[in-house]
């Protein structure tokens, strides 16, 4: 009689007897997963080949190495109809990754959902279920297989639909004839004279557009571009938002969200042969190209790159008629008074070839009223700050300091957590596998002040490397933040995208993330100049910080732009 097997040429029993062996949870980790509460629930494991560009549905970055394969592990709460907990590794990782996510679900779901630990568990996969059952035998679960996982199914089905949906084409030659306006647009630079309260009205009347009213970006040469709100209601409700005092990251982004309007928004480009040693704005010289990006924001869309062909029609007639106006009127827009001026062109449609009566006129009474709002916010003498992120600070780590980035086998580690300067290991459970570390390592003096530092600062919460540029070259940076309690985040590096050697060390950490957990620790040290330069070990250490690696969705982090101050000292 033959044997049951379960597909890798072994018996049912000798693969369940080899995981039994060699993969089981600690007597302590079953003791603290059974304090969770056992609800009578069912969930749903899988573990699937991801596609490229579904990585970004997960929060992902788009940008991971074509050829590297990824798959997809996933829990839900089959009773529920919830996700729990989802993680992306390298195809090649073992069997372990997806035990690690179980855990995950089960103490840190994902939203706001409690931990808990479910009455059974339903696998697709016979090797995954023979390894749970290894795994979790001490945790009184029941690991059942079946063909088919109804709920994960609907999951990946409309990952996959989301993936082929195509965005719009315009016409052929359209969107040519929009980057050639792009560029009289940029030619004729409004923001030398504007600001982003001064507005400018086009009356359309076509394409269910009455009137448009843009506000134009770029005086304080951070960003340039044009926002061509859809209302005037969208456009005041945005400001009188973001000049709110006390609003979250999160609330400023829901906000920025929540507007309704079209855009054009200019990526900057520049030789780095011009690139003078000290790059001040007014020390620039102008961008060698510039690529222009259009699109639309709306309240229930959100914001699209895409544009429909009744859109692109709006934009291609609004940028023509803005051009001829900012170039007959130049020198009365730059006077220190806003002017009341209006003019009337009449522009073929895009679309069927009929003339377009269309009036551009500055609105002085709204413009008023935005410098008013301003006025009530800055009463303190402060500017207001439109963007009202978080405090970012890069004056803790010391200069000369040097930053590693690597990891640790845990035992190493919890042996380090009972050391006095070892903080953040209260209430938390021992650390498992590899650890992935953060050196700063530093003179002995410089390095018990930053440890002092970031001990005052209400110790360190999280690890993030979130995306930078730097408007004026164009140059794109994975930025190394810490954060703390106090909710500041702290600048510790800076890895350029373009250096192939520090985008390899930014993809190793999410790779560690990703197959060890997010747990981390921040290792400040001594020896910079000595013997132990750049490997420090518990003799140098002056403070560890153990926290987590955060992604910047986490964090409500929007991407970072660089900018210059002078220094009069």
């Amino acid at each position: 009689m033959p044997r049951p097997c379960c597909g890798t040429g072994c018996s049912i029993a000798e693969v369940f007897a080899f995981y039994r062996c060699m993969y089981t949870l600690s007597p302590l980790a079953c003791a603290r997963l059974s304090r969770l509460p056992k609800l009578p629930v069912v969930w749903e494991g899988d573990r699937r080949p991801i596609a490229h560009g579904m990585l970004s549905a997960f929060g992902y970055d788009s940008e991971v190495e074509e050829n590297d394969a990824s798959d997809c592990i996933i829990w839900v709460d089959g009773t529920e109809g919830v996700l729990r907990a989802v993680s992306i590794v390298p195809a090649d990782t073992g069997p372990e990754a997806v035990a690690r996510t179980l855990l995950q679900a089960m103490e840190h779901p994902q939203g706001a959902m409690p931990p808990a630990r479910p009455h059974k568990l339903v696998v697709r996969d016979r090797e995954i279920q023979f390894f749970l059952r290894g795994a979790l035998q001490n945790l009184d679960v029941a690991i059942d297989h079946t063909a088919h996982l109804p709920l994960i199914d609907d999951i990946f089905d409309s990952l996959e639909q989301q993936e082929m949906v195509a965005e719009p084409e315009l016409p052929e030659g359209w969107q040519e004839i929009l980057n050639k306006l792009a560029q009289d647009m940029w030619d004729v630079s409004p923001w030398n004279e504007l600001s982003d309260h001064h507005i400018i009205t086009i009356t359309l009347n076509r394409w269910e557009l009455d009137t448009l009213y843009v506000s134009v970006l770029g005086m304080l040469g951070m960003e340039y571009g044009l926002l061509l709100y859809r209302s005037e209601e969208s456009l005041k409700k945005f400001r009188e938002t973001a000049l709110m005092k006390g609003r979250s990251t999160q609330q400023m982004q829901q906000a920025f969200l929540s507007q309704d309007c079209l855009f054009l928004n200019f990526e900057l480009f520049e030789d780095e042969e011009d690139t003078p040693p000290i790059a001040l704005p007014w020390m620039k010289a102008a961008p060698s190209a510039v690529e222009p990006d259009f699109g639309s924001i709306h309240p229930l869309e959100g914001l699209r790159h895409g544009l429909e062909v009744e859109e692109a029609a709006a934009l291609r007639v609004s940028l023509t008629a803005l051009h001829k106006f900012f170039s007959a009127h130049e020198r009365a827009l730059s006077k220190a008074v806003f002017p009341t001026l209006s003019a009337n062109y009449t522009l073929p449609d895009p679309l069927d070839g009929s003339s377009i009566s269309v009036t551009v006129a500055t609105h002085p009474q709204l413009t008023q009223t935005l410098e008013d709002m301003d006025a009530e916010v800055s009463d303190d003498g402060i500017a207001p700050d439109l963007s009202l992120f978080p405090t970012f600070r890069d004056d803790y780590i010391p200069e000369g300091a040097l930053i590693l980035l690597t990891h640790f086998p845990a035992s190493v580690l919890n042996g380090w957590r009972e050391l006095r300067h070892y903080y953040g290991a209260e209430h938390q459970p021992p650390l498992v596998n590899e650890v992935p570390m953060v050196v700063i390592q530093t003179s002995r003096p410089k390095a018990k002040k930053l440890a002092e530092q970031l001990q005052s600062a209400q110790a360190v919460t999280a690890v993030c490397f979130n995306p930078g540029r730097d408007p004026m070259t164009g140059e794109q940076f994975h930025l190394g933040l810490l954060q703390t309690g106090d909710g500041e985040f702290h600048l510790f590096v800076e890895f350029s995208e373009e250096d192939p050697e520090e985008r390899r060390i930014v993809q190793n950490w999410h790779k560690w993330q990703d197959t060890y957990g997010d747990r981390c620790v921040v290792m400040i040290a001594s020896g910079v100049t000595g013997a132990f330069r750049g490997k420090p070990g518990v003799r140098e250490s002056v403070a560890f910080f153990e926290t987590r690696s955060r992604t910047p969705a986490d964090l409500s982090l929007p991407p970072l732009q660089m900018t210059y101050a002078l220094d009069w000292e």
